[in-house]
Parts: C-alpha cells; sequence; structure tokens
C-alpha cells in the first residue's frame, strides 16, 4: 500500500515539475517571437502595442505611356504606309490613264497621216492618170477646153460647138474641095475646117500633129481664133 501512494505522489510531483517547466518554455518562446517582430530601429515596446505600419506601394506610369507611345508609333506607321500604297495607286493609275491618252491621241495622228497620205496618192494617181473623155464631139471639146486651159487659150463649150456644127456639122474628117482655098490646092479640113498651113502654124505641142484629129484640129484653130478675132467665141462665120 506505501509503495502505491509513494509512487502516485512521486507520479503527480514530476508532471507537475514538468507542467511548470512547459509553462516557462512557452514563456520564453512568446517574448522571442516579440522581439524578433519588433524592427531593429524601433522601441522596445511590446508587440502589442506597437502600431502596424502600412508598407507604402510606389506606381510609376513611363511604362505604360512608353507602351501607349510604341502602339501610337505602330498605328500611325501603318497608316502612312496605308497612305503610301495609295498615292503609289493612284500615282500608276494617273500614269496609266495619261500613257492610254497618249497612244490614243498619236493612234488618231497617225490614222490622220495614213488617210492624207492616202488622199494624196490617190490625188497623184488621179493626176498622173489621163483623164478620159468620150470618143464624139462632147468628149473631143471637152478635152480640147483642158489643153487650152493649161495652153491660156480663151473659148467656151457653147462658142467651140456652135462653130464646129456649121463648118463641119460634127465630122472630123471634113473636107472642103469648093472653096477658094480648094482650088488653091490648100482645103479646109477636119471639125473646124483649118486649112494646112493654119493648122501648122497655130498646133498646139501635145496634141498630134494630124489635121484630122479632133482634138488637135480644135486646139489648132481655137488658138488661130485667139490670135485674130480674141476667142472662138467671136468667130460667127468663115474665118
Amino acid at each position: 500500500m506505501p509503495k502505491h501512494i509513494l509512487t502516485r505522489g512521486h507520479s503527480r510531483a514530476l508532471t507537475r515539475h514538468h507542467k511548470i517547466a512547459a509553462a516557462g518554455v512557452a514563456a520564453l518562446g512568446a517574448a522571442a517571437i516579440g522581439f524578433s517582430a519588433v524592427p531593429s530601429n524601433a522601441s522596445t515596446t511590446t508587440t502589442a502595442e506597437a502600431p502596424v505600419q502600412t508598407a507604402k506601394v510606389a506606381y510609376s506610369t513611363k511604362q505604360i505611356e512608353g507602351v501607349q507611345a510604341d502602339v501610337s508609333s505602330l498605328h500611325t506607321g501603318a497608316v502612312q504606309v496605308e497612305q503610301f500604297a495609295a498615292q503609289k495607286k493612284a500615282a500608276a493609275e494617273a500614269a496609266a490613264q495619261k500613257k492610254a491618252a497618249a497612244e490614243a491621241k498619236a493612234a488618231k495622228a497617225r490614222a490622220a497621216a495614213e488617210s492624207a497620205s492616202r488622199s494624196a496618192e490617190r490625188a497623184e494617181v488621179k493626176k498622173a492618170a489621163p483623164q478620159k473623155y468620150g470618143d464624139n464631139l462632147d468628149g473631143w471639146i471637152r478635152e480640147a477646153l483642158s489643153i487650152m486651159k493649161k495652153n491660156g487659150i480663151p473659148g467656151s463649150y457653147e462658142g467651140i460647138h456652135r462653130n464646129v456644127m456649121r463648118e463641119s456639122s460634127g465630122n472630123p474628117k471634113a473636107i472642103n474641095l469648093w472653096d477658094i482655098n480648094a482650088q488653091k490646092g490648100i482645103p479646109s479640113k477636119g471639125l473646124l475646117q483649118v486649112i494646112p498651113p493654119t493648122f501648122d502654124a497655130y498646133h498646139v505641142k501635145g496634141t498630134p500633129k494630124d489635121i484630122y484629129d479632133p482634138v488637135a484640129n480644135i486646139v489648132a484653130a481655137c488658138n488661130y481664133a485667139a490670135d485674130k478675132y480674141g476667142t472662138m467665141d467671136n468667130v460667127d462665120s468663115a474665118y
């Protein structure tokens, strides 16, 4: 019985001792934590009484401004690229239109030049080609008038036609074998009844040297009438 009592008492004593030791250790630990939380330059005020200081955070807008500047620069650059592309496109279109207008103008000028050249060629051909006249009294008179005009010999269609009809009735081979000229051996011949000496004297170069040729006969007779009467239009009888 005494053993058990001793044992229980001893056990309670050890337990109380241990509790006291544990409480002391806990107090010392709390004090150590309190001192470690206080800054080195702070006073020795206990942790519970020390005011809590809020840390100040410094903000800077420089980086944001820099980013905004970069974004603005990129936007401006893109706009400039678009504007340059638009200007380049407009310049190319203007150049193409100018080139097309110049080509159209050149083509029009070439067409006009070719047309003028063709007209000139036709005129040259027409000029070079002999005018065709009918092989009749009307054609002979018209051809004679053309030659007379080139040689400055006056006369009209009406004047020539009137005298031809009186002298030969339009027969280029007509010959007078009964008048005074025939008696002299130089009968009048052809459309306008010209004697050989007169024909030879007033023959116009470029016409046949044939008194029976209707055109040559008319031109020579009109040349003679112009010399003697001013023009064949003034002749109304034998001349």
